[in-house]
């Protein structure tokens, strides 16, 4: 597909540091005035990602590591970095053209606290070559848009967390770049502050059919985006809609707590033909059904089961199905 069809591609992406795999094979299109959460657990890989689609941030591949024999011939290995582009241009080979069609919000606010709103824009402004009455019309703009223009004479460090946040997407979207990068938006924001972020996501990604990627550990998050790519381990474990990504499990979740979970997972098996998985030491069931298995479990174990949850299909369980564990484990 071209890059009006999907402003972000990553194909086979790799990075390591020294020995740790950071990404690992990863590829996802992200189309047009969509979207897209990155959503896993901080070690995952979210940030590496991040700063290669931002071009601060090389890949280099996949670690290899030579027989000695091998280093001592001075041999280098061949590593295969894979390649992300950013509206057709290559994050590695082409950057300065990756940077004109982007803009990057960061997850500490990358303001000068000492400037007031307005100034903070007109920095912002002249390093994408804006200048005189175009620049002063374009702040104008996004100080009304993102409902800061009373603050626009304020200096950044008495802006609320909230404020500060609308603050940077006006800066991160003056130059009126085609695909937006957001890494962790709503860290730090109360609830009111993160309702009004993604009300004015919404409102650009409408108006301006702009393509948004953003990394985040919120499942609330996510569960709003168009589609969501969970990554652990460096690797991309699923990628779908919110939708898509739930009807992968089969009905409900049961959830069995046991000083014996193994013990218990055997008997499951054998009693009932199940297939349990422990995760985080507890005994995880899918089931078409499984609020009607409760009873019938609960009869035939009564001395192994010290509590039970049901759930419906959730992030969280495709996050468990997936990996293995719990979210708060992988963290």
């Amino acid at each position: 597909m071209s890059s009006t069809e999907n402003p972000i591609r990553v194909e086979h992406l790799s990075h390591h540091y020294g020995r740790r795999q950071a990404l690992v094979d990863v590829s996802f299109d992200v189309p047009a005035g969509k979207i897209f959460a990155l959503l896993g657990p901080n070690g995952g890989g979210k940030t590496t990602l991040f700063k290669i689609l931002c071009t601060s941030m090389v890949p280099n591949g996949e670690a290899a590591i030579l027989p000695a024999s091998d280093m001592k011939a001075g041999k280098m290995p061949a590593l295969q970095t894979g390649r992300a582009t950013i509206c057709g241009y290559d994050v590695l080979t082409d950057p300065h053209a990756v940077r004109c069609c982007l803009g990057v919000v960061f997850q500490h606010p990358s303001l000068d606290g000492k400037l007031t709103v307005r100034e903070n824009l007109r920095h912002q402004g002249h390093l994408y070559g804006l200048s005189g009455a175009r620049l002063e019309a374009r702040i104008d703009e996004m100080l009304a848009r993102f409902r800061v223009a009373d603050r626009a004479g304020d200096r950044v460090e008495t802006l609320s967390g909230g404020l500060a946040r609308r603050v940077d997407l006006a800066k991160g979207l003056l130059h009126a770049p085609r695909v937006l990068l957001l890494d962790e938006p709503s860290t730090g924001l109360d609830p009111h502050a993160r309702w009004e972020l993604w009300q004015l996501l919404d409102a650009c990604r409408r108006q301006d059919n702009l393509t948004i990627l953003m990394t985040t550990h919120f499942m609330d998050e996510a569960d709003r985006c168009d589609c969501v790519g969970i990554i652990d381990g460096g690797r991309l474990v699923a990628v779908g809609s919110p939708a898509e990504l739930k009807a992968q499990i089969a009905g409900e979740c049961l959830h069995l707590q046991s000083d014996d979970p193994d013990g218990l997972t055997h008997g499951l098996k054998e009693r009932f033909s199940l297939s349990p998985a422990i995760v985080g030491g507890t005994v995880r069931i899918e089931h078409p059904s499984a609020h009607e298995l409760i009873p019938k479990i609960v009869e035939a174990f009564p001395d192994r089961i010290t509590a039970v949850s049901l759930s419906r299909p959730t992030l969280e369980e495709v996050f468990m199905r997936h990996t293995g564990r719990r979210f708060e484990d992988a963290a």
